[in-house]
């Protein structure tokens, strides 16, 4: 595909009740970068243009899509690496990184910056990481989209364009730590493995089976099985299996006719006590507390 020249450029003012918000967008845009042509363009504010060969440094995120063309990236904690169409990189503020098309093709490139505490608990807890910044996606219209659909709403500044703005940015990471995850847990074999043990606990007669039963009906073993149900899930089984036991007594519940030691017997356990001290623990208040109060609510 010939990469022709296109540019959309867009900053913001910024308000107190935006940065209220708790994440806010600070530039979005669009260009192409034909082959044999300097990058980056000399359109962008001082505070973020940079020279390829010395790199910059950020104050801010940034979320750069590349749908068409290649090139590199590197950063303080990211080492030299080829990019290719259908890449996403994710710059961190404060710190240094470059990145440039290769000039025999030229890049399309999308990009939209943000900050604030809602994107800074994320990388602290975990979610996104400096080490690794770069994510092949593939080509994606409907990541496109939501770039276009950020620069549409930008354009109009209506009253709250920043919320839905700043909603966007983070449906996009949603959609690149989904994506990502997906992509590196792609073992078919113990994926299938766990959805079939997910439906065993789903049923009503899964409560009373132990999590080494299960891994021992689907065939492997229980340390194999607890390692890849929880590096897919986030949970061990038996957490699972306890929080769609503690889900469907809730359902149970809210049946009237069903009595408190039959939704215990039906759930597995040895006796009403043993029930109450499970619900208590997970919720605070006793099985019989819950189903007055959730009567009370419906009235």
């Amino acid at each position: 595909m010939k990469i022709t020249e296109s540019r959309n450029i867009k900053y913001f003012n910024i308000s107190n009740t935006d940065e209220a918000w708790g994440i806010v967008v600070t530039t979005v845009g669009y260009q192409s970068i034909p082959s044999n042509s300097s990058y980056p363009p000399s359109q962008h504010p001082k505070s973020h243009l940079f020279d390829p060969k010395n790199g910059r440094i950020l104050k801010e995120y940034q979320l750069i899509y590349i749908s068409d063309g290649k090139g590199w990236f590197e950063s303080k904690s990211c080492k030299r690496q080829r990019v290719k169409s259908g890449t996403m990189i994710l710059l961190f503020p404060n710190e240094w990184h470059t990145y440039e098309p290769d000039k025999e093709t030229g890049w399309f490139e999308y990009w939209v910056g943000f900050r604030g505490e809602h994107i800074d608990k994320r990388v602290n807890k975990g979610f996104f990481s400096p080490k690794n910044p770069v994510f092949y996606l593939g080509f994606s219209s409907s990541i496109i989209r939501l770039y276009e659909d950020i620069a549409n709403y930008a354009l109009q500044e209506k009253s709250a364009y920043q919320q839905i703005i700043s909603s966007i940015v983070l449906y996009i990471l949603g959609t690149v730590y989904y994506k990502h995850r997906n992509e590196t847990l792609n073992d078919s074999f113990a994926i299938n493995k766990i959805n079939e043990a997910r439906d065993i606990m789903k049923q009503d007669a899964g409560y009373n089976y132990s999590p080494e039963s299960i891994a021992d009906s689907l065939g492997v073993s229980y340390s194999w099985f607890r390692k890849k149900f929880k590096q897919y899930v986030d949970v061990s089984p038996a957490q699972y299996q306890s929080n769609m036991k503690l889900l469907r007594s809730k359902e149970l519940l809210d049946i009237m006719s069903m009595s408190i030691t039959d939704i215990a017997y039906k759930l597995g356990f040895e006796n009403v006590s043993q029930f109450s001290k499970f619900f208590r623990k997970k919720t605070g208040i006793p099985p019989l507390q819950y189903r007055k109060e959730g009567q009370h609510f419906k009235k």
